[in-house]
């Protein structure tokens, strides 16, 4: 019997078509063709996507527009049928994708404007999340997710003794606090440091790394988060760790995660890589 063909969903936020984080949508693109995969792509910049969340997203008359409230509306106007038309079509191509591919350049320490007022338009409550329906039981727990970044500065400047600081700091807000919070199983970032400064050589390099690993994306695991199971998941407790999940890591010199660090050192290359999960 044959395998169901996979659907790749790559949202790209560059400007420029001959940029380098073009290139690494266009050799997604290739690989994944190659592969059988049905591709889609956002092109951000392309399609001049309105990053700006409003009261113009939706198109009925507001629930209360006396004190509007963004989020309570936009998960009417889901729920009802009168989201912005725009919003809708980048829902339907998310529900189809199997895989969703986030490409863009690192600025100021995060997305681009144009791809956070993606997250933040395309990501309404109901469709999304919902507080009973977020992290490990989030909508899109079916789902994978990568992001695929470019940087200004060379790796060492985003180390735990670099400049800019550790990179799984930069990665956790957008990792657990966007992805993972809506259930994606996200897999480890494509990291391509200071493409801007370097060689012909070392660029090539870093496309053929890109390409090696999507021929085989599908079979990774995905990065390990701070299970739901480990904390008190009510009002009442707070949605804090439960008592027995820090005795039992108390004599770890390190954290749980980069958000749940209880005050210790942030776990090695935490973001970045597939782990086994905290003892429960």
């Amino acid at each position: 019997m044959a395998s169901k063909v996979k659907n790749v969903l790559i949202v790209l936020a560059h400007e420029e078509k001959n940029s380098f984080n073009s290139a690494l949508k266009n050799i997604a693109v290739e690989t994944l063709q190659k592969k059988g995969w049905k591709i889609t792509i956002s092109d951000l910049y392309a399609m001049k996507f309105n990053p700006i969340a409003s009261r113009n997203d939706i198109t009925g008359s507001p629930k209360n527009p006396e004190h509007f409230s963004y989020a309570d509306e936009a998960c009417s106007a889901w729920k009802d049928g009168y989201l912005s038309e725009d919003i809708v079509k980048e829902q339907n191509k998310l529900l189809a994708a199997d895989l969703v591919i986030f490409q863009f350049p690192i600025f100021w320490f995060g997305m681009p404007a144009i791809m956070k007022g993606w997250i933040d338009r395309v990501f309404t409550r109901g469709f999304a999340y919902t507080f009973q329906t977020m992290y490990d039981n989030g909508p899109f727990q079916k789902k994978r997710a990568v992001i695929s970044v470019t940087t200004g500065g060379i790796q060492s400047m985003y180390s735990s003794k670099g400049l800019n600081g550790d990179i799984n700091v930069i990665l956790w807000p957008i990792q657990h606090g966007m992805l993972h919070f809506t259930g994606f199983q996200v897999l480890s970032p494509q990291i391509s440091y200071c493409p801007g400064h370097a060689s012909p050589l070392i660029r090539g390099q870093m496309l053929e790394e890109w390409k090696s690993r999507l021929e085989m994306i599908w079979e990774e695991k995905p990065v390990q988060f701070v299970p739901d199971s480990m904390f008190d998941m009510s009002f009442e407790g707070g949605f804090v760790l439960k008592k027995e999940v820090e005795d039992a890591n108390a004599e770890s010199p390190y954290g749980l995660s980069v958000g749940q660090h209880v005050g210790k050192a942030i776990p090695l290359s935490e973001q970045q890589k597939s782990k086994k999960k905290t003892v429960n």
